[in-house]
């Protein structure tokens, strides 16, 4: 018997309370590795964009071609890991997020040539503490988020359609309403993701599985967080003299 179907035997034939108790452990494992990747993708993004724009490489690409690259080279990994997960090895996928948290450091580092590093800080530890109680609250809670995710996608499809908008015809009284609303949305889906990140585990998983759906929640919640930050950067950062 294969050392898996062992596993599942075992668990499924345990007594009710031996049964649940090694599904919560292996699913606070689970979860924890996704926290712990996405920290770690976080960090790359921090020390990258520093970095970038502390010895001046962003500087050097802006206004160049180059630039485009950096700023949509994410998206492109973001579909391909999205789209193409299933058919890639636990290391591939691992390494595509690596190179995703890079890339997105450089096309974040402009924000250390706006906004002074101390807001910057400060705003990010605000991120944190918010994104930290909401994550809890979507782990924890027993609501049912089901329900709101439908709206909270909607919404984000909004707020992207009223960003590119906004990019013609420059209404600051838009951009306001879409910061405040984003802010809302990237809140609530930082409990729903948390929340449904915490039903995709199972017990049973195969290793290379598992993997692959700890690295695919990290980049969600990674997702949530960097488009909060940027948000209340906004509302809270202080711009360079």
């Amino acid at each position: 018997m294969a050392y898996g179907q062992e596993n599942r035997w075992s668990v499924r034939t345990a007594p009710a309370g031996i049964a649940q108790e090694a599904i919560d452990v292996g699913l606070r494992e689970y979860m924890l590795r996704v926290y712990n990747y996405m920290a770690s993708g976080l960090a790359l993004t921090g020390i990258v964009a520093w970095a970038a724009a502390n010895y001046g490489f962003y500087q050097a690409i802006a206004g160049t071609p180059l630039l485009w690259v950096v700023l949509l080279a994410p998206l492109g990994l973001v579909f391909a890991m999205s789209f193409g997960i299933q058919r890639m090895q636990p290391g591939t996928a691992q390494a595509l997020f690596w190179v995703y948290s890079a890339l997105m450091g450089l096309s974040l580092a402009g924000i250390f040539l706006v906004f002074t590093h101390a807001s910057i800080a400060r705003v990010f530890f605000i991120t944190g503490g918010t994104f930290a109680a909401m994550s809890l609250y979507g782990y924890t809670t027993r609501t049912d988020l089901t329900k709101f995710g439908s709206f909270l996608l909607m919404g984000l499809i909004g707020i992207i359609l009223a960003s590119l908008v906004n990019i013609f015809i420059a209404s600051s009284a838009l951009h306001f309403a879409v910061s405040v609303i984003g802010v809302i949305v990237f809140v609530g889906l930082t409990a729903y993701d948390t929340q449904r990140i915490k039903e995709m585990y199972f017990e049973g998983d195969a290793s290379d599985v598992a993997t692959k759906k700890a690295v695919m929640g990290a980049l969600t919640l990674y997702l949530d967080f960097i488009n909060l930050f940027m948000l209340l950067l906004q509302f809270f950062g202080q711009r360079r003299d």
